[in-house]
């Protein structure tokens, strides 16, 4: 774990403007209103002083006072607990692990697929592409039983969710009318103070087309 030269009073996340890990992150802190400072960095030149504490040179990355994380999954477990309110996970250990399960498919399903379409060839993109959809779309049923992705509050899974969500037009993913509970839930989701507060310039133009 990295020890921070200079201590800053005030909670300061390393982001990039168009990552969809730290629009999680981002999403987080603007839902708990918690005080804290963005400092935007381009992934491919990051600045020496994130280069120093962070060993695997990656956003997001938060340092609170003498605390350096550097796993978005893990920053926003470690900001639930430290601002318990509003809550995002639930208290029982059980349904704790449940949601945390969770959160770590939507990583393997849905996130990896992301990664693929942006960072991959247009074979593998397309492959990718077609598989995300039809993924989502087999879900269909887990959006419209509950407000909320298996919940009837707002927790972690839809933060994590949504920015998947916002940026299914650059994924170039369309969603059939049989999809209407997925773009209510995504509605409801992208009209939170707190989603919007989470957006950056580079984020809103994804849907300014």
């Amino acid at each position: 774990m990295a020890v921070v030269g200079n201590k800053r009073s005030v909670m300061t996340m390393y982001s990039a403007l168009d990552c969809s890990y730290c629009h999680s992150a981002r999403f987080v802190l603007a839902e708990k209103g918690i005080a804290h400072e963005i400092v935007n960095v381009d992934p491919e030149a990051l600045p020496e002083d994130l280069i120093d504490l962070n060993p695997y040179s990656s956003v997001p990355t938060l340092v609170d006072r003498d605390l350096v994380l550097y796993h978005s999954r893990v920053i926003v477990e470690y900001l639930d607990e430290r601002f318990p309110h509003p809550p995002l996970l639930p208290v029982d250990p059980v349904s704790r692990a449940r949601f945390r399960l969770l959160m770590h498919r939507v990583d393997k399903d849905w996130y990896v697929l992301m990664d693929d379409i942006l960072t991959k060839g247009e074979k593998k993109a397309a492959k990718a592409r077609k598989m995300l959809r039809e993924s989502l779309m087999s879900t269909i049923p887990v959006f419209e039983a509950k407000p909320y992705f298996m919940s009837d509050e707002l927790s972690l899974v839809d933060c994590v969710i949504a920015p998947l969500l916002w940026r299914l037009p650059v994924l170039g993913i369309e969603l059939s009318n049989e999809a209407k509970s997925i773009k209510e839930y995504a509605e409801k989701l992208f009209e939170r103070e707190s989603f919007q507060t989470s957006l950056t310039e580079a984020e809103r133009e994804m849907r300014d087309n």
